[in-house]
């Protein structure tokens, strides 16, 4: 479904640039194409700043960077957010494969985040899988949801994926909300299947750009509201790691991403997209998963 709207999203957009190009300025053929490109990347790159400006109002302590490192954070957070959502998740079933299973002891879930689908791993999932890990993806379904609802494709997909590996415990790497539908549905459903959970920029406490979002899963996102408040009542009873990033740009105030339950690890000078894409991402995650 995400895939579809991105598609049609995308396709009206360049339509309507296209006939500004053609029948409003009488642009040539090539000239229009480069207009609507152009629009496109800079639409994007207005979403993104409305993030940073947000983030900023409501930005936690952190290590202070440089401006070299804010100019590089930037610049990655941007292309790793114009790769999730013009390159790959809109294409997902050619740009994601299926899940290649096969029998292990403890193959690993990847758990999407909000307004996500599987594609996003498109740059963690190949390298998990050189380093000798099975690796096994879900799209939660619809996009604006219920969380519990999502909780509940989750514990499905771990109970297929379990069969399907032989394995009788799996990993969860989960980014942004997806560690929020881990949690809830290790609250739900107990970890008698789930080895370990590995969070990346997870609001665990919520964040102040939900108020932005659309659907129920925005709402439960808020901070304050009686569903974070609930869930924080249950503890996490696995072996729990929060990848935190401090200068984060959908979660905030950032420091919502910390759990008293989780090892912290931050991860300084990276946008909230682009820690998917971070090689120090990778080396976290496979430091504390089991072959």
């Amino acid at each position: 479904m995400l895939s579809a709207l991105l598609l049609w999203g995308m396709a009206v957009e360049l339509l309507v640039w296209g006939a500004i190009g053609r029948a409003g300025l009488g642009w040539s053929w090539g000239a229009t194409l480069a207009l609507a490109l152009g629009a496109l990347l800079l639409g994007r790159a207005l979403l993104l700043a409305v993030t940073w400006l947000v983030a900023w109002r409501h930005r936690s302590a952190a290590p202070p960077l440089s401006a070299g490192a804010w100019l590089v954070m930037l610049w990655r957070e941007y292309w790793a957010f114009v790769g999730g959502f013009v390159l790959f998740q809109p294409w997902a079933r050619l740009a994601m494969p299926a899940d290649r299973l096969r029998p292990s002891a403890q193959p690993i879930l990847l758990v999407h985040g909000y307004g996500c689908n599987r594609a996003i791993w498109w740059w963690l999932r190949p390298r998990l899988e050189a380093a000798g890990h099975v690796v096994a993806t879900l799209s939660l379904e619809p996009p604006w949801g219920d969380i519990d609802g999502f909780a509940e494709q989750l514990q499905q997909r771990i109970e297929a994926v379990c069969a399907a590996t032989g394995a009788p415990r799996l990993t969860l790497v989960a980014h942004s909300m997806g560690g929020l539908v881990s949690r809830a549905c290790l609250a739900r459903h107990g970890a008698a299947r789930v080895a370990a959970l590995i969070s990346i920029a997870s609001p665990h406490g919520g964040s102040r750009l939900a108020h932005l979002g659309l659907g129920r899963c925005a709402r439960q996102m808020q901070p304050g509201s009686h569903w974070l408040a609930r869930l924080a009542q249950q503890r996490v009873n696995v072996p729990f790691v929060s990848i935190r990033t401090p200068q984060d740009n959908f979660v905030m105030p950032q420091q919502l991403q910390r759990h008293a339950d989780a090892r912290d690890e931050p991860l300084p000078g990276v946008g909230h997209m682009a820690a998917l894409c971070d090689e120090r991402t990778l080396r976290l995650v496979l430091a504390h998963t089991k072959l």
